[in-house]
């Protein structure tokens, strides 16, 4: 299955790209003068491969699992706050939830290995892989089977979302201890050292901070992941997925297909912040060309996520000081990609709203400027 949905993932389109700078050059604007919006709107194309494109159906997938580093102290909050948080989810209280209600996205939360499992609830996706991982600090999180089934179980989730009419996709997340896993991830991946992605999570004081970098470092050497500075060499010798399975988390790893499946669909999948971006680090790194699919949201207030988007090589639209996770970021960024869209689809040109355009002298003379 991981196969054939790498091989559907193929690099942006560069024409249809080319097609939506000639309309939004033609717009009743000077050229460039809406920044990176008008760049947002031209990603959008090259994605989509639809000028304009079409954001009418958003969806935000909102991944919880637990992770066993938790015993190691490396959150202010006990484990129990990541099903309840879920349970916040499903009746719409959390900040993702006010937020998707403003951009008019609709949120989907899966449960994909929580320790406390919750009742059914009709909103609720379970593609539960098991009751949490097992900790970094002492060996593997999971399987690589288990890592496996996470991704195909997101995969799954987003492709059946985009059967329904998704048209964008957000990541978000929630699991106590993932930031600890989140920048084990990106220090592997990147060759970060583990004081440079490692922050404080959900608030941890100092004390409690320099103890969360010794467990990255531990869950580094225990799992043969620490690597080099060079980006191109394989922590330990370990492939993206062994990565994954040793270092991350079930809801990472499930964002990670997400992510795929986005990718090989053609969906614009916007990221959210530090634990979403090691989960479209690590899709990235199995299929280098879903990176043209990935939207940065914001820069997180986490110093790991600096690496992260520097190695995914994507200049994020925010910078809000956000780490909350849940796909916070992310819903705020379906507002811009709404926006952009918006651009293409409704301003008139200069020639169907009867306005000049510049004059042929003052194009010349900006061309030169732009040449000097």
């Amino acid at each position: 299955m991981l196969a054939a949905l790498l091989d559907a993932i193929q690099p942006a389109d560069a024409a249809a790209g080319r097609e939506a700078q000639r309309r939004l050059d033609s717009l009743t604007k000077p050229p460039g003068s809406l920044g990176r919006l008008e760049e947002l709107a031209r990603r959008l194309v090259e994605i989509t491969r639809r000028c304009p494109p079409r954001i009418e159906r958003p969806v935000i997938v909102v991944l919880a699992a637990d992770h066993g580093v938790a015993v190691e102290g490396v959150s202010a909050y006990p484990q129990v706050v990541t099903a309840q948080m879920v349970e916040n989810f499903l009746a719409g209280g959390a900040a993702v939830n006010a937020l998707a209600r403003l951009v008019g996205a609709r949120v989907v939360v899966g449960d994909f290995g929580m320790a406390t499992p919750l009742s059914a609830h009709p909103d609720l996706v379970s593609r539960r892989i098991g009751a949490g991982t097992a900790s970094i600090a002492s060996g593997p999180a999971m399987s690589r089977a288990q890592a496996l089934e996470a991704i195909a179980a997101g995969a799954e989730l987003a492709a059946a979302e985009i059967a329904r009419g998704a048209d964008l996709l957000a990541l978000g997340e929630m699991g106590i201890g993932n930031t600890t896993s989140a920048s084990a991830l990106a220090a592997a991946y990147t060759g970060a050292a583990p004081a440079e992605v490692t922050g404080t999570g959900t608030g941890i004081q100092p004390d409690r901070w320099r103890a969360k970098v010794a467990v990255v470092e531990r869950a580094l050497a225990v799992n043969g992941a620490t690597a080099r500075r060079s980006m191109g060499d394989r922590p330990g010798g370990l492939d993206a997925v062994d990565v994954l399975a040793r270092l991350g988390g079930f809801e990472i790893a499930g964002l990670a297909g997400v992510a795929l499946a986005g990718a090989a669909h053609r969906v614009p999948v916007i990221v959210d912040g530090f634990i979403a971006g090691a989960a479209a680090l690590a899709a990235v790194r199995l299929a280098p060309s879903a990176r043209d699919s990935l939207i940065a949201a914001h820069r997180s207030a986490e110093p790991g996520h600096r690496h992260v988007l520097e190695a995914l090589g994507l200049a994020p639209y925010l910078d809000l000081g956000l780490r909350l996770g849940e796909g916070t970021g992310a819903a705020l960024c379906i507002g811009l990609a709404r926006a952009a869209a918006a651009i293409l689809g409704e301003m008139a040109t200069f020639k169907s709203a009867g306005v000049s355009d510049r004059s042929a002298d003052a194009a010349g003379s900006a061309a030169s400027e732009r040449q000097a």
